[in-house]
């Protein structure tokens, strides 16, 4: 990308997004490919552009970003968080409101993996006493 644009990494899940960000017309595109095409459930689409819509800047900035990993969910959040971290590199005064509303944290919450003699992480087979 070019020297004006902001660049920033989201992840959330398995997922990892890395997120290029320049002032322009409010085109999203994600791994090449525009945001609506890629996330086909609206709801999806909405996540991604939370902190644009908050910070009332969804015309501003062009976005392109490359994400891999996870599900679509994850993808979603890594990219949103991406973004976010963005938007604090251009205007620090912009942090307060998107740390408020939560989209400057990272997801921490991981799958938790399947242990020996159960049936998934947590489930066990049932109980016999006789």
């Amino acid at each position: 990308m070019s020297s004006n644009s902001n660049y920033a990494t989201g992840r959330r899940k398995t997922s990892v997004a890395r997120v290029w960000m320049k002032p322009g017309s409010g085109q999203i595109t994600i791994n090449k490919q525009p945001v609506t095409d890629y996330f086909r459930r609206q709801t999806l689409v909405l996540i991604v552009k939370q902190p644009l819509d908050l910070l009332e800047k969804t015309d501003s900035y062009d976005i392109f970003a490359t994400v891999n990993g996870g599900g679509w969910s994850g993808q979603a959040g890594a990219v949103r968080l991406g973004i976010s971290r963005c938007l604090t590199q251009i205007d620090e005064r912009d942090k307060k409101a998107l740390r408020s509303e939560g989209f400057l944290t990272r997801d921490s919450r991981e799958v938790e993996r399947k242990k020996y003699g159960r049936k998934k992480a947590r489930k066990r087979f049932q109980f016999s006493k006789r």
